[in-house]
């Protein structure tokens, strides 16, 4: 195999180191700026090449020692080779280039970066479940570094809530002694403040010796157990009987009960923070009028609603306006009211999008909220706060705002909700 010593010139937005060979990009995976490196060619493709460090030959300052045994194996956290301080840096400095490059923009002023626990902070998640009939075993967890098709063989994840992370090889071994071993696709988990849920994907229906097993693991590790026989709505509770996941946001005296496969903000913390700056943004007052633009669940609708006259949720997915709904019940608020309607088809008609509000809340999936940009916000709008997962599609949708609709770029920073990954989780305020 081909191996070369370069210099890696900087890193890339996904994380990867880049070095230059006879004038052609290669994305080096592990390696970061500054370092000299001897490289191993991995895929060579027409406009760049991929390749990994075979050896470090001169370290960067900002490099550390991965907490992760498995880090060489499993692609779920492609940057803990970065210390900290230095990952944030990296993903204010990519949310800046994707305003100057696509929306053409700047902010007036740089927030602060948002952070929290870096290690155990995922709540939810999905690992694939692969049974090796070579290895006569069963591997569960996330897709190979080096080979998506496969699932790396890990024992434990450090990133993953500590009530289940040290476990996640006993669920290896778990699935290996069940009938249906070679049918288990997928174990999604989801922890609420009080207990972690695993929901087990099985594409053939389950024994009784299954079931008893699946239980018996479940008592002796305190987790609650769902089964997926199908879709989605096909997701049921095996056992606490009834059960149900919730979570609190402090401070705001809400508490969010939700299903194991809702959408929810993966790390914890940081969406209790999140709450706080974004209100922090908006800067409610008690007469406000508010509409929250793709609201799931209620996460900002609800702390939202403790602060002003009304608030009103849009959401695409039917389910989870319902579980909205029943948590402002669940919760004594009776000013935020929900519609469903998809966000990326022309909403204009309907009467809520008719309606004045003084603020705007966007949290869109990755696409964005541009097609919504195109009859929101209305000039009674004075501030406009936009929460994010992509920052090509907020640098856009900034462009927008600023250009198309008068406001100005006031503030923007990131949030580290995925922390050891190359995600970049952002927050802008646009004022009139």
């Amino acid at each position: 195999m081909t191996e070369f010593e370069t210099t890696i010139v900087n890193v890339g937005h996904d994380g990867r180191g880049v070095a230059r060979i006879d004038g052609k990009a290669v994305f080096v995976a592990g390696a970061l700026a500054g370092e000299t490196v001897r490289l191993r060619m991995r895929k060579r493709h027409r406009n760049y090449d991929e390749a990994e460090v075979a050896e470090i030959i001169t370290r960067s300052p900002e490099r550390t020692e991965p907490r992760c045994i498995h880090v060489a194996a499993c692609s779920g956290c492609s940057l803990q080779h970065m210390q900290p301080a230095a990952q944030i840096a990296m993903k204010q400095q990519v949310l800046a280039d994707n305003f100057q490059r696509i929306g053409k923009v700047e902010p007036a002023q740089w927030l602060s970066p948002l952070t929290d626990e870096a290690w155990g902070y995922r709540r939810k998640g999905r690992l694939s479940v692969r049974h090796v009939a070579k290895k006569e075993r069963v591997l569960v967890g996330f897709r190979e570094e080096s080979n998506p098709r496969f699932v790396a063989d890990i024992q434990r994840c450090e990133v993953i809530h500590p009530a289940l992370g040290p476990k996640v090889g006993l669920l290896a071994e778990l699935v290996s002694g069940m009938d249906a071993a070679r049918h288990i696709a997928q174990i999604e988990f989801a922890a609420g403040d009080a207990d972690v849920a695993l929901v087990f994907r099985h594409l053939s229906p389950l024994s009784e010796r299954d079931r008893d097993a699946l239980v018996a693991f479940a008592k002796e590790h305190g987790f609650a157990i769902y089964l997926q026989p199908s879709g989605v709505s096909s997701v049921h509770a095996l056992w606490p009987e009834g059960h149900q996941l919730s979570f609190g946001i402090p401070g705001q005296d809400v508490d969010m009960a939700f299903e194991p496969l809702d959408f929810v903000q993966v790390n914890a913390g940081m969406n209790r923070r999140m709450i706080e700056r974004t209100l922090e943004l908006m800067a409610p007052e008690p007469h406000h009028r508010v509409l929250d633009l793709f609201c799931g669940l209620g996460n900002f609708t609800l702390p939202i609603a403790r602060h002003v006259a009304q608030v009103t949720g849009v959401e695409g997915e039917h389910g989870l306006v319902q579980r909205a709904a029943a948590n402002a019940t669940r919760n004594g608020i009776g000013n935020a009211r929900f519609e469903v309607a998809n966000l990326f088809e022309d909403q204009r008609a309907t009467a809520w999008a008719q309606a004045d509000y003084d603020t705007v809340l966007l949290d869109p999936p990755r696409a964005g909220a541009d097609k919504v940009l195109e009859y929101l916000p209305r000039a009674s709008t004075r501030r406009v706060v936009y929460v994010s997962c992509h920052p090509g599609s907020l640098a856009r949708d900034a462009g927008i705002l600023v250009n198309q609709h008068g406001f100005r770029l006031s503030s923007a920073g990131v949030m580290d909700m995925f922390p050891h990954t190359a995600h970049v989780e952002s927050i802008a305020l646009f004022e009139r």
